[in-house]
């Protein structure tokens, strides 16, 4: 996660005027639903534009095991999502194999350190394609 609830609160208040930009990149709100608790979890994410599409990372900083929201979103795909002040339902899916070498350097572009993270881990870190619905 990029910063705490606190900030997701000040994101959600002010359209992302306060969040969006951050440390020289952007950043964008994924909503997912608890794959146990059925509850609705926000998490700050750096996100790119790809065609009408956005792309994400779940590289949960390198670490073995994948990122709590990628888990929920495999569970249920269908997502919130929030950039800047557009809110609106979306689709989430893992890129294929295909898509993902473009997609992948489209996010190191945005975030090099990507590139690094790899290095910690045996696992495949995926690209998330959120699809507006």
């Amino acid at each position: 996660m990029l910063f705490g609830k606190e900030h997701v609160e000040r994101y959600q208040a002010t359209d992302g005027a306060e969040g969006h930009e951050w440390q020289g990149t952007t950043a964008a709100l994924l909503t997912t639903t608890g794959r146990r608790s059925g509850k609705q979890h926000t998490t700050p994410l750096i996100y790119q534009k790809y065609g009408d599409d956005f792309l994400l990372v779940a590289s949960k900083g390198g670490a073995d095991a994948p990122p709590e929201w990628y888990l929920n979103l495999q569970a249920n795909p269908e997502v919130e999502f929030q950039v800047l002040g557009d809110k609106f339902r979306a689709r989430a899916r893992t890129a294929t194999p295909e898509e993902k070498p473009d997609m992948w350097r489209v996010m190191t572009a945005a975030w090099p350190d990507y590139d690094e993270y790899t290095k910690k881990t045996d696992r495949e870190i995926p690209v998330v394609v959120i699809e507006r619905l």
